[in-house]
């Protein structure tokens, strides 16, 4: 079964910037959409940036700070994220939604900007 990993979490004061990496175990079929959703404590999982047909879209919250990208190697994305705020916080997860029955998640990566 694919798995999504990421990686490129950590501790980052206001203001740095961090790169988010994501990478299937194996090969995912006609891939409709990529993702990145984020969960901060005591709230709800919310959609950051996806990338669908060449076009990309963004929460409010990030625009002109994130921005999400494909790699060149098949079934990767990445997060680079700039100009960081303690309320970018959470957990963040990839999501990439293809053919199959059921999209595919990763397991998570923290994200903690504080000074």
């Amino acid at each position: 079964q694919v798995q999504l990993v990421e990686s490129g979490g950590g501790l980052v004061q206001p203001g740095g910037s961090l790169r988010l990496s994501c990478a299937a175990s194996g090969t995912i079929v006609s891939i409709l959409t990529m993702a990145w959703y984020r969960q901060a404590p005591g709230k709800q999982r919310e959609l950051v940036a996806r990338i669908s047909s060449g076009n990309t879209n963004y929460a409010d919250s990030v625009k002109g700070r994130f921005t999400i990208s494909r790699g060149n190697a098949k079934n990767t994305m990445y997060l680079q994220m700039n100009s960081l705020k303690p309320e970018d916080t959470a957990v963040y997860y990839c999501y990439i939604n293809s053919i199959a029955p059921t999209p595919y998640w990763g397991q998570g990566t923290q994200v903690t900007v504080s000074s």
